[in-house]
């Protein structure tokens, strides 16, 4: 898929840095010196870095009307799966790294993430309100298997019986069934899995260190044979590149025991655009137009959108035509099928250590 006339970095998404607007280094745009990415990424100057850093916070508030959660939590800052056009990556630049390279390759650690979590929880003042383990990171990105901060997370929220959302796609999660189950068995879990696209030799330029489509096939059967209610993100939709999949994925997911189905269109914000670009014409250079152009199309023009309600499903003709397709699938393949209501009463008996004790 790649160019073979230019050097590659294997095992990253991003190809190169571009420079934050945060720190005064100025880099070139190139990821690196081109003689290390002829090698594979275990080469020691390719190799991942942790970073501890220490919060005296861990939920952050979700003001965005187009999400539907009031508390987000990442236990980390970057990730190291390496999607190529997730919008998280401008936040890198906020910590003095590049959205590029380094938003895969320096990945900052929050050790006290659970004993904040837990600080927060016990509070007379909060109100049981759904977390989601997500939105800058992946909480079950490669780290989590070295640091475990996601499942001690999870064992603060089922101590004190909180309910709580995840969003991934690894098939990590199936480590820790056991506190899933538990969550589940009390209507305090909803999991949404995050598959892309079927076909195997996309995803690992698109998404080059997430679990394969085989595993999140299987990881969406699992949960849901155990009773894990399983939401699935086709996110995002990327126009040329595998909304004519939209179908047979939907069929796939269902088969696997999937309780629901959304998508998210892409768009391109900061420099998540000047990565993407950088990437698909080093990867697809016939077809690197005809894609931004379609995504220009859903955006009013532009590869970035920032408007309310819009941002996140597109305008125009492809956009309509991709509503449709999914509106369809949900009723061929989803017809009858929701996810159970999540127990917010339980949080409440649970906060008191002598409560707890009836």
């Amino acid at each position: 898929m790649e160019n073979k006339n230019d050097p590659y970095l294997h095992g990253r998404g991003a190809q190169i840095n571009p420079n934050s607007p945060y720190e005064k280094i100025i880099r070139d745009q190139a990821p690196m010196d081109w003689s290390l990415a002829l090698d594979e990424w275990e080469n020691a100057d390719l190799k991942t870095v942790y970073l501890e850093t220490h919060p005296k916070t861990i939920l952050n508030k979700v003001e965005s009307p187009d999400l539907p959660m009031e508390w987000s939590l990442n236990p980390y800052q970057g990730c190291e799966h390496g999607c190529v056009y997730c919008y998280a990556r401008n936040t890198h630049p906020y910590w003095g790294y590049s959205a590029g390279v380094d938003f895969e390759q320096k990945i900052l650690i929050k050790r006290n993430a659970a004993a904040l979590l837990e600080e927060t929880l016990k509070k007379k003042s909060w109100k049981a309100a759904t977390i989601m383990m997500a939105g800058n990171t992946d909480v079950y990105q490669p780290a989590e298997r070295k640091f475990g901060i996601t499942r001690a997370c999870l064992e603060v929220c089922w101590k004190y019986r909180h309910p709580v959302g995840l969003i991934t796609k690894n098939s990590l999660i199936l480590r820790d069934l056991d506190l899933l189950k538990q969550l589940a068995s009390e209507n305090l879990l909803q999991v949404a899995i995050s598959v892309t696209t079927l076909d195997e030799t996309l995803r690992q330029f698109l998404e080059p260190r997430t679990a394969t489509v085989k595993q999140r096939l299987n990881t969406i059967e699992t949960l849901s044979n155990n009773g894990i209610p399983v939401f699935v993100m086709m996110a995002p939709i990327i126009p040329g590149l595998n909304e004519h999949e939209i179908f047979a994925l939907a069929e796939a997911v269902a088969e696997k025991g999937a309780s629901g189905i959304g998508y998210t269109m892409v768009r391109l914000n900061g420099d998540v655009a000047l990565i993407f670009e950088d990437w698909i014409r080093k990867n697809m250079p016939d077809r690197a137009e005809k894609v931004l152009n379609k995504i220009r199309e859903t955006h009013g023009g532009q590869l970035s959108d920032s408007r309310p309600g819009v941002r996140m499903r597109g305008e125009g003709k492809i956009a309509e035509i991709i509503r449709d397709q999914f509106k369809l699938a949900r009723l061929r393949f989803f017809k009858d099928r929701s996810l159970p209501k999540i127990n917010f009463d339980l949080h409440e008996q649970h906060k008191s250590p002598q409560l707890r004790l009836f």
